[in-house]
């Protein structure tokens, strides 16, 4: 290897170590209370080497989160081209939670990834920015499927339309996952796929008993 990308390994192996660092004093000390020196202490370098990678704690809070997005992101690009709009959005959804543990061990235990997404959930001031990065996704996400499609996202409204309602599917999900005691990649699944089977019904069905 050359000494290039003996550098860039180097540097790849600091970031990673301050994210697992940074996500395991989250989850055991809180967000809020866990300081950068603190991180960087953890892996034994300064507060300006942190600096170097991350913009600050959020930014290594989200780390491994914004790699699970570009993953699902990346699962619907490739989606086959005829697949109907929900139908790709699910296939991709449930099939990155096939394959994302792979992308995550690379970087973290998933197991802490999971933990740290409960975590996020129960901190109001990272739920807060979990949520306008959703907005953000859910735009690039209607433009994929717009593009899919062969439609304007901008003159035709169905794109959006769908991908908010995929969005408050996945965040009923990821709601009532945070709060259960099942922390798994399987029980996120499942749960995604189940919520996903109601959207039919609840939209067309009648709720009332008979």
């Amino acid at each position: 290897m050359s000494e290039t990308g003996l550098r860039e390994r180097k540097k790849q192996r600091t970031r990673d170590a301050l994210v697992r660092a940074a996500l395991e004093l989250f989850v055991a000390g809180g967000y809020e209370r866990t300081t950068v020196d603190e991180i960087a202490e953890v892996v034994g370098v300064s507060q300006r080497t942190f600096f170097r990678y991350f913009a600050g704690k959020e930014d290594a809070a989200f780390f491994v989160t914004r790699l699970a997005e570009s993953h699902y992101v990346r699962a619907l690009r490739e989606r086959p081209p005829g697949e109907a709009p929900l139908e790709a959005l699910r296939q991709a959804v449930l099939g990155s939670w096939d394959t994302i543990g792979e992308a995550i061990e690379q970087v973290a235990p998933v197991e802490l990834h999971l933990r740290a997404h409960k975590m996020i959930e129960a901190t109001p001031a990272l739920l807060a920015a979990h949520l306008r990065r959703q907005e953000e996704l859910e735009e690039e996400i209607a433009r994929i499927v717009a593009e899919r499609e062969g439609l304007d996202v901008d003159a035709d409204p169905r794109p959006r339309l769908l991908v908010a309602l995929f969005g408050g599917v996945m965040r009923v999900t990821q709601r009532t996952w945070s709060v259960g005691e099942e922390c798994s990649i399987e029980a996120i699944r499942e749960l995604t796929a189940r919520h996903l089977d109601q959207v039919g019904p609840a939209l067309a069905g009648n709720w009332r008993p008979v």
